[in-house]
């Protein structure tokens, strides 16, 4: 059976990821990432869809101690989803973007399946993705697939570890009817920004899952939570 390594946040949509690389037949191991979030919900989340999809997974603890986001510095404000509808026909970057967050990530996940002689690496980034991270557009993975073929002893070996962006050119509604078919369990998702026991509903985050269930017709399981 084909190996890929899946990129799980415990969000949505890389929870769809992870259910569509299974059924197009890949042996999933998940990588999950405690970078110094700001809380640690969405590691559990992360884990129970793991448990859940039958896939093993490994978390991975790693420093960022220059910060640089509102993610990781509690003393910045996270964006309201005021502040995101304002600004949505601007397209800037918002101050959750992690410097470089998918490079790193997209390493540590290059390192493991070369080792383990995996195929793929999937990764749920799509280009609608929170007001357009740079690092969640199309361009930015095939120029990732230039360096895997130049720079790791499986590309030279012309057998390159394909980054597979199955969600790349779809919207949080699309991913949400693709998660519905794939009978994603959305209840045990987590995509607030803050912690606690229920989502927030206000942050950036929350904004664009309640839109996208909003847009596709379904109730999110989370409400009824």
């Amino acid at each position: 059976m084909r190996r890929a390594v899946v990129l799980l946040s415990g969000g949505l949509d890389s929870a769809v990821t992870l259910f569509l690389a299974k059924k197009k037949g890949y042996r999933c191991e998940c990588l999950i990432f405690d970078y110094g979030q700001r809380h640690l919900r969405e590691i559990k989340a992360a884990g129970d869809i793991a448990h859940t999809a039958r896939c093993s997974f490994k978390i991975l603890k790693i420093d960022l101690p220059w910060r640089g986001s509102s993610l990781l510095d509690k003393g910045t404000k996270l964006p309201s989803s005021v502040r995101v509808s304002e600004c949505q026909s601007v397209r800037e970057i918002p101050s959750t973007y992690v410097p470089a967050r998918n490079i790193i990530f997209l390493s540590f996940a290059l390192s493991y399946a070369e080792s383990i002689r995996a195929e793929a690496i999937f990764i749920g980034a799509h280009t609608q993705d929170y007001s357009g991270y740079p690092d969640c557009r199309p361009e930015f993975y095939r120029a990732y697939d230039k360096v895997i073929a130049c720079g790791t002893r499986a590309g030279v070996e012309k057998k390159p570890i394909k980054v597979e962006t199955p969600l790349i050119n779809k919207n949080k509604a699309q991913i949400i009817r693709l998660g519905r078919r794939l009978d994603v369990p959305f209840e045990l998702t987590w995509s607030c920004y803050r912690g606690g026991r229920r989502q927030c509903g206000r942050c950036e985050s929350c904004y664009y899952r309640a839109k996208g269930f909003r847009e596709a017709g379904i109730l999110d399981p989370q409400k009824r939570l």
